[in-house]
């Protein structure tokens, strides 16, 4: 068989035994097809590819400009392709194993402004001002985000105690059941205060015990509810509703943290961060810290 009719009967086999989507096997064919075309003058064409033939493939992808997603995309393509040769005995080998993935380059996470992050909270304070109950509880949950910058699954998950003790710590259980005391500003504990007493009167969310419930059922507020809800409140503060979910938020959080001095391990602390490498993705704020530390102070800086 030459390749075209393996790669036909590499797609049958992914529809009829795993039951793979049209777009899945689209996708696929996609891939196979475009490799296929960089190997077609080679003896055997893709079917008969060696190892240096593949790397050879992935470096053009590379050249073209594709991204790394991309290219271990159409490798993992190439992977289950000459697996399935393999184990139907048109291949004796498995010319993708000795290939390396792409290394992905990990992306700096989105993050706000202080001014950026200063004018969302306003914005959140002036409208819970007017005493609207939705409006309340935004600014409660932003507040307490920014504070402390919780996981979204963790904040919308807060019992009601941790309002009712009016403290300026609380412990939070996160990742793995492990505990962790995070901060709480004199502005959060005042938004949760406001949203308390609005709360209290709503017969609907009164006997709840969670911090933020929600009225459709007996739990706590959606965490798709709370993205929707923030992104309106982005876009009413005039800031891109692209820029802006509750983990930006958690990420300006710990930016912020760096630029105003903050030690590194202790912004892994306050976030619930296992390893200080997870962490680590912030550096590039310390590094534009140092950096103007220098040209500010340095005697011969320009």
């Amino acid at each position: 068989m030459n390749s075209a009719s393996l790669v036909e009967a590499f797609l049958e086999m992914m529809s009829v035994e795993r039951g793979a989507s049209e777009n899945t096997l689209a996708a696929y064919r996609r891939d196979l097809d475009d490799a296929a075309d960089h190997m077609e003058r080679a003896a055997g064409g893709l079917a008969a590819a060696t190892p240096a033939a593949i790397r050879a493939y992935l470096d053009g992808v590379s050249e073209r400009g594709f991204a790394a997603s991309s290219q271990a995309r159409k490798l993992s393509a190439i992977r289950q392709f000459f697996k399935f040769l393999y184990s139907e005995g048109h291949r004796p080998d498995d010319p993708s194993g000795p290939v390396d993935s792409p290394k992905k380059q990990r992306s700096l996470p989105k993050i706000l402004s202080e001014a950026e992050t200063g004018t969302l909270l306003d914005r959140a304070a002036a409208e819970a001002g007017e005493g609207d109950w939705a409006a309340l509880r935004m600014h409660a949950l932003i507040e307490v985000l920014y504070a402390t910058g919780l996981r979204v699954s963790e904040l919308v998950a807060l019992p009601l105690g941790v309002a009712l003790r009016d403290e300026r710590f609380f412990i939070v259980r996160g990742k793995g059941g492990k505990e962790r005391m995070v901060p709480l500003s004199p502005k959060a504990r005042a938004a949760m205060r406001a949203w308390l007493a609005a709360r209290a009167r709503d017969p609907r969310v009164a006997t709840s015990p969670w911090l933020f419930p929600s009225i459709s059922d007996a739990g706590y507020l959606p965490r798709q509810v709370f993205a929707r809800d923030l992104k309106s409140l982005a876009a009413r503060a005039g800031i891109a509703t692209a820029r802006i979910s509750p983990h930006v938020i958690r990420h300006a959080f710990a930016s912020h943290l760096l630029q105003n001095g903050a030690d590194l391990r202790a912004v892994q602390e306050l976030l619930g961060h296992s390893d200080i490498s997870t962490t680590q993705i912030y550096t590039h704020v310390l590094e534009e810290r140092l950096m103007r530390l220098v040209r500010d102070h340095h005697p011969l800086a320009d």
